[in-house]
C-alpha cells in the first residue's frame, strides 16, 4: 500500500469517531447497529469480481449490498452519482459484492445468484445492467416476483434458457454465501456496507450513505495521495 494513502485514512476515521453525523446519517436493513472502523480487507480481484470505473483506480467503493434491500436501492441511485462524478478521471471504482440478507428477504441469495449469471452469460456489462435492473423492479423488502429473474435476463438480450440453467444449477451458491461471509467478517451488521479502500485498507462506511458523505470520505483520501497524482478536480 503507497504510505501516501494511510494517513488520510486515519483521519478519515478519527473524523468519523469525532462527527458521526457526517458518516453515519443513512439508514441501513440491520438487526443491529454499527459505526465506521479503519479494516483491512480484499481488494478488488479480477477473478472473481466485477468493477464499474477504471480496475486500476487508487480508490475503490467495496460494496456489500442486498437486492431487496430498500436502502440498497437508495444507495445504488448515490453511487451511480458518485461514478459520474469521479468514474471519468479513473481515481475512483466500484465493486458490488453480495450480502443478502436471507433472515429477512429470503429471495435475496436467488437473486444474487441471478446477477453472477448474467455476469457469466454476458461479462461485467450485463453484471451491472442486471442489478441495476432488479432495483428498479423489486418494490424491495422481499417482494420481487421471481419469475421476473429470467424476464429481465431476456430484456438484456442474454440467452434465456442458458441463464436458467445457470440458475438452477445453483453454482454461485457458494461464491454468494462467501461474500455473505466475509462482510460479517468485515464487521458488517446491516446493508448497505460499503468500503472505502485504498489498498489492503479501508474505513467502513455502514446504511445508506448520502451522496455528501461519500464525497467526503473518497476526497478525504484523493486530497492524501500521492504527489505525482492531482486530487479529483470537477
Amino acid at each position: 500500500m503507497n504510505s501516501n494513502y494511510v494517513l488520510p485514512v486515519t483521519i478519515v476515521v478519527a473524523g468519523a469517531l469525532i462527527a458521526g453525523a457526517v458518516f453515519l446519517v443513512g439508514g441501513g436493513t440491520t438487526p443491529g447497529g454499527g459505526g465506521s472502523t479503519q479494516v483491512t480487507a480484499r481488494d478488488y480481484d479480477p477473478a472473481t469480481d466485477y468493477i464499474l470505473g477504471n480496475p486500476n483506480a487508487p480508490v475503490k467503493v467495496i460494496e456489500y449490498s442486498d437486492l431487496e434491500c430498500p436502502f440498497c436501492k437508495e444507495f445504488q441511485k448515490t453511487m451511480h452519482q458518485v461514478m459520474q462524478y469521479y468514474g471519468d478521471s479513473g481515481q475512483v471504482a466500484w465493486v458490488f459484492r453480495h450480502f443478502p440478507l436471507a433472515q429477512l428477504h429470503s429471495k435475496a441469495p436467488q437473486e444474487a445468484q441471478a446477477a453472477e449469471c448474467a455476469g457469466e452469460l454476458g461479462g461485467n456489462e450485463a453484471y451491472w445492467k442486471y442489478i441495476d435492473r432488479i432495483f428498479e423492479i423489486t418494490p424491495g423488502s422481499n417482494g420481487l416476483d421471481l419469475a421476473q429473474l429470467p424476464v429481465v435476463a431476456g430484456e438484456l438480450g442474454l440467452d434465456v434458457a442458458a441463464f436458467n440453467q445457470c440458475l438452477s444449477s445453483n453454482r454461485y451458491a457458494k461464491k454468494v454465501s462467501d461474500s455473505y461471509a466475509e462482510a460479517i467478517a468485515l464487521g458488517a451488521q446491516g446493508t448497505p456496507f460499503t468500503l472505502v479502500m485504498v489498498g489492503g485498507e479501508a474505513i467502513t462506511l455502514p446504511g445508506n450513505q448520502p451522496y455528501d458523505s461519500m464525497r467526503a470520505a473518497i476526497d478525504a483520501i484523493l486530497v492524501g495521495g500521492p504527489e505525482e497524482g492531482a486530487p479529483v478536480t470537477q
